[in-house]
C-alpha cells in the first residue's frame, strides 16, 4: 500500500509540476556515465499533508522538494543506490546545502531533499553522485513560485 501511495505521490507531483511550469518539457533526465539520472524539483505544497508527514517532509509555501532517482543506463534500467551531495544557489550566489535521504520501496530507489526559496526565485542545483569509484555531476535549474 505504501508503495502505491508513493507512486501516486510522485506521479501527481510530476503532473502538477508540469502543469505549473512555464514551458512543458519532456522527461527530465540526463544520461551521466553509466546512469540515467531522473530529477524533479517542485514546491512542497503540491504534496498532501499525510504524505509529507510519512516521508518526513516539511510543507511550506517557501520550501521545495527535490526528487532524484538513478537508473542503470541499460535495457533493464535497474534502480541504483548511490551517495548524493549537493547544493542549491540562487542568482545572487547564496548557497544552501542539500541533505538527501534515501527512500527504498520495493525495486524503486529515490533520493529526497528540501530547499528554501522565495517567489519567482531561480535556483541552480549541483548534485554530486557517487557509487563506488564512479562520480558524476548533475546540474539543473528550477524557477519556484510561492502559492
Amino acid at each position: 500500500m505504501k508503495k502505491i501511495v508513493s507512486i501516486l505521490f510522485f506521479a501527481l507531483a510530476g503532473i502538477t509540476f508540469s502543469a505549473h511550469s512555464e514551458k512543458m518539457q519532456g522527461a527530465q533526465y540526463k544520461e551521466l556515465g553509466p546512469w540515467q539520472v531522473h530529477y524533479i524539483a517542485f514546491p512542497s505544497t503540491f504534496v498532501q499533508p499525510q504524505i509529507a508527514k510519512a516521508y518526513g517532509l516539511e510543507r511550506s509555501g517557501y520550501k521545495g522538494i527535490i526528487n532524484i532517482s538513478i537508473l542503470k543506463n541499460n535495457a533493464d534500467a535497474t534502480a541504483q543506490t548511490a551517495t548524493l551531495k549537493g547544493t542549491a544557489r540562487n542568482l545572487l550566489g547564496n548557497k544552501q546545502t542539500l541533505d538527501f535521504k534515501e527512500v527504498i520501496e520495493g525495486d524503486s530507489i529515490y533520493y529526497l531533499a528540501q530547499v528554501d526559496f522565495t517567489n519567482e526565485e531561480i535556483l541552480r542545483f549541483e548534485v554530486e553522485i557517487q557509487q563506488a569509484n564512479q562520480f558524476q555531476k548533475l546540474q539543473f535549474q528550477q524557477k519556484f513560485y510561492v502559492d
